[in-house]
């Protein structure tokens, strides 16, 4: 996913400021991912769960992405486009799955039951790669026909 970022900045960037603000917020998303999972070149100790404050950090900027794309890229973007239209309610779900994990996680505590954020982690994993396929396809398409 990280090397997908690389080829849409390179496609992409410098053609519009909320673009490239958004693909870099979301470079920022996928690092902190990669440590909340252990995956390498970041390491979790044993089955150790993330820090509680590295998780709350991961949901907000998780919610900055989600509201950057939905408040600021889609809506410059879509102007009516039917390529929006059929997009939409695709990454809307994804949406919905992304902030059903904030809900669970973002205010964490001491009594939070922390026994599947592995599970919802990877669910949210999966649901972030196909929405980044889906905003790179509309960003792709609009950038051609209309920037």
């Amino acid at each position: 996913m990280l090397s997908g970022i690389e080829q849409a900045k390179q496609k992409w960037g410098g053609a519009h400021n909320a673009i490239d603000n958004w693909l870099t917020e979301r470079q920022m998303l996928l690092v902190m991912y990669c440590d909340l999972a252990g995956i390498p070149p970041y390491q979790r100790t044993s089955q150790a769960l993330p820090d509680k404050s590295k998780v709350a950090d991961f949901c907000e900027l998780l919610m900055d992405y989600l509201s950057a794309g939905h408040f600021e890229v889609y809506e410059q973007l879509s102007n009516g486009d039917s390529l929006y239209d059929t997009l939409s309610p695709k990454i809307s779900a994804t949406t919905d799955e992304a902030l059903k994990f904030n809900d669970r996680y973002a205010e964490i505590n001491d009594d939070t039951n922390m026994s599947d954020f592995d599970n919802h982690l990877s669910k949210l994993g999966q649901q972030l790669e196909e929405r980044f396929a889906l905003e790179d396809e509309l960003i792709g398409t609009l950038h051609n026909e209309h920037l």
